[in-house]
């Protein structure tokens, strides 16, 4: 007999009045807030502009949640098409069922859209995203909790997870593959932040090892799952899945990493355009302030230093010469009293 476990919730549902609020949703949504969140500060880190990935996470989540629900239906399509089943529960996200494959598959051409639009490239979007993704899963794996679902093979281990009898199920404590999946991923997510710090990956390749290390975790914790899957050459087929996505996701960080060493200067032209802008304006600015002040200047020195010579010429010229004062003192004169006139109008 187990005398420690891990308990199931009695219900993944809790009602708020007239409002359901389903745990696997909650969890989802909870998941996609942090990836959102983190992937933001990350971006910012790498220059880019606050609000930039949640502007692209609003194409690349209803994408990634199509693409995740159409891969579960597509493999368990038995589950919905055959006798017995009713095809209208396919569309019932609520009740359990995203594929993480088809979720980023489908997620990233919704990402690729949003990118297009912003002008930016999705590997390096990519990239700032993965380890919140990662994340994301951890915290998404445990709607698989609340509707006792995707649990491994029977133990009588302390971290087992206690399942109750249901539709499908036999009662029993069962490895909590859910947790495992969830921990490996918290792992995933910190090495993809250490490896992008040490050896500053670039062009997708954080995301390619957030692609690789999950896939590789995937393998072995979904040959301890128990619930009823499709069978290739005696493995399941999501571990065949997690192998060739894993070689695809290693070979493209040795090729990227030949074509294209390094790291992306700019990752947001438009967070580069917009200081430059600002200071230009800046400098258009102060341009005018200078023409305007050294304008005034200009046109107040030789308005005093003309009046200042006109009546000196003037008063010299009556006191040394008696005889001629009236016409040697009527030119300076005529010449002061008309300079102050252009001043004044200028």
């Amino acid at each position: 007999m187990n005398l420690a476990y891990i308990p199931s919730p009695s219900t993944g549902v809790i009602e708020l009045g007239p409002i359901p609020l389903r745990g696997y949703a909650f969890c989802i949504i909870i998941g996609v807030f942090v990836a959102v969140w983190f992937g933001n500060k990350r971006w910012v880190a790498r220059g880019g502009t606050a609000g930039t990935v949640a502007d692209i996470a609003v194409w690349a989540v209803p994408f990634g949640l199509v693409g995740g629900r159409l891969y579960h239906v597509i493999t368990d399509y038995q589950l919905y098409f055959s006798d017995g089943e009713n095809w209208v529960d396919a569309f019932k996200i609520w009740q359990g069922g995203l594929g993480i494959w088809g979720a980023v598959a489908l997620g990233a051409v919704g990402a690729w859209i949003g990118c297009r639009r912003r002008g930016i490239p999705l590997p390096a979007w990519a990239d700032a995203l993965a380890p919140g993704i990662a994340f994301a899963q951890a915290i998404g794996r445990w709607g698989n909790w609340f509707n006792q679902e995707l649990y491994g093979k029977e133990t009588d281990l302390p971290w087992a997870v206690k399942i109750s009898e249901g539709a499908n199920r036999v009662a029993g404590t069962y490895h909590p593959t859910f947790l495992y999946e969830s921990l490996w991923c918290v792992g995933v997510a910190l090495l993809v932040i250490w490896a992008d710090r040490r050896f500053k990956l670039g062009h997708g390749r954080a995301f390619a090892l957030y692609v690789a290390a999950y896939c590789a975790g995937r393998g072995w914790i979904e040959y301890l799952r128990v619930d009823e899957a499709h069978h290739v050459l005696g493995l399941r087929l999501n571990v065949w899945t997690a192998i060739v996505v894993f070689v695809l996701a290693v070979a493209y960080m040795v090729v990227s990493a030949k074509l294209r060493p390094g790291r992306e200067e700019i990752v947001e032209p438009a967070a580069v355009e917009a200081p430059k802008d600002e200071a230009a304006d800046a400098d258009g600015e102060d341009g005018e302030d200078g023409k305007a002040s050294g304008g005034s200047t200009n046109a107040t020195d030789p308005t005093d230093s003309t009046d200042a010579e006109g009546s000196t010429d003037a008063e010299d010229t009556e006191a040394s010469v008696p005889d001629a004062a009236g016409a040697g003192a009527k030119e300076p004169g005529d010449g002061a009293g008309a300079t102050p006139q252009k001043a004044e109008k200028s």
